[in-house]
C-alpha cells in the first residue's frame, strides 16, 4: 500500500531496506537506499518496493551475476542496484 505522502513512503522504504533480516542484505539495500532513494520518482519507488519483496537469495544471485533478474525486475532501479558498490562508512 503506497502512502500519498512521498516523504513518508521514502521513510518506510528506507526502514524496510535497512531491516531485511540478514546483515548482508541490510548493509547492501540500506546503503543503496541511502544513496538513491531521495532522488527516486514515484515510479522508481514502486520498482524499488517490488525489489524489496524479492527474497534475499534471489537478489544476491542477481547481484553476484549467478542469475539475471527476471524480466519483471529488469529495469532502471535493478540495474542501478546491480551497479551499486557497497562501501563501509567510517567507524
Amino acid at each position: 500500500m503506497s502512502s500519498p505522502d512521498p516523504d513518508i513512503r521514502r521513510k518506510r522504504l528506507f526502514y524496510r531496506a535497512w531491516h531485511r533480516g540478514t546483515r548482508e542484505a541490510d548493509l547492501l539495500l540500506g546503503s543503496f537506499a541511502e544513496a538513491y532513494l531521495g532522488a527516486f520518482d514515484a515510479a522508481q519507488l514502486d520498482r524499488f518496493e517490488a525489489l524489496l519483496e524479492c527474497p534475499d537469495a534471489e537478489l544476491f544471485d542477481w547481484i553476484t551475476g549467478r542469475a539475471p533478474p527476471p524480466p519483471e525486475h529488469d529495469h532502471d532501479v535493478s540495474r542501478l542496484l546491480l551497479s551499486f558498490r557497497y562501501s563501509p562508512g567510517p567507524t
